[in-house]
């Protein structure tokens, strides 16, 4: 099979997001006195959307509408300023940005962050590359692992979703990747594990960005 285009995860896949984000809700956890968390954990809590990560985060017994509320909001203000501070792209990256696109295949990101700032992390460490499409979470389609943001992807791109290769570091993008019909390729420098890919359905386990140019066909 040869492919036409790459679809990436942002989160543990293009970048390395995880300090800014940990360290935010953090300071969110502990303004309010509820315990915090290390960097392991949030790399299990997220992948499914600042909402569930956040629920997650919190103590069982204060997992209530208000204070779910409450602390996505003053988490969101707090990412807002600080989504930069240890936040890179992870080695390698660019170099296979710089090869698919002398490939000429399309390169497009989805991502279960929300749409502002997906485009943000995108124009902020990825802009010397002209991305065809970057979508976040945005209100009117369902988050991943709903296949429709990435079918919306293909079909903006005028391609099929077989002619996909996706990369993704969690459950969630395996899945979303099987049920659009794309392949569906786990990353190992991410935020999850090689076991936890492959029962999700991963189709090939990378463990250096540049091995996914072998996929290619």
């Amino acid at each position: 099979m040869t492919y036409k285009a790459v679809l990436f995860d942002l989160d543990g896949t293009l970048l390395n997001t995880i300090d800014d984000i940990g360290d935010a809700i953090n300071r969110v956890l502990e303004r309010n006195g509820f315990p915090i968390h290390n960097m392991n954990t949030y790399r299990r809590l997220v992948g499914n959307g600042a909402f569930n990560t956040i629920i997650g985060a919190l103590p069982e017994d204060k997992r209530v509408d208000s204070i779910i509320n409450s602390c996505l909001k003053a988490f969101q203000e707090d990412y807002s300023r600080n989504w930069n501070v240890k936040t890179r792209a992870y080695d390698d990256i660019p170099e296979l940005l710089d090869l698919l696109i002398a490939r000429r295949l399309k390169i497009a990101v989805l991502s279960n962050k929300p749409h502002k700032y997906t485009k943000q992390c995108i124009d902020g460490f990825l802009s010397g590359w002209d991305f065809d499409v970057v979508f976040g979470q945005r209100d009117d389609v369902p988050r991943k692992p709903d296949p429709a943001g990435a079918l919306e992807i293909a079909e903006k791109l005028g391609l099929s979703p077989s002619d996909f290769l996706y990369l993704g570091d969690t459950d969630v993008d395996m899945k979303t990747s099987i049920d659009a019909g794309m392949f569906p390729v786990g990353v190992l420098w991410g935020f999850r594990s090689a076991e936890e890919l492959k029962e999700s359905g991963a189709k090939a386990l990378i463990n250096r960005p540049l091995e996914a140019l072998d996929l290619l066909g």
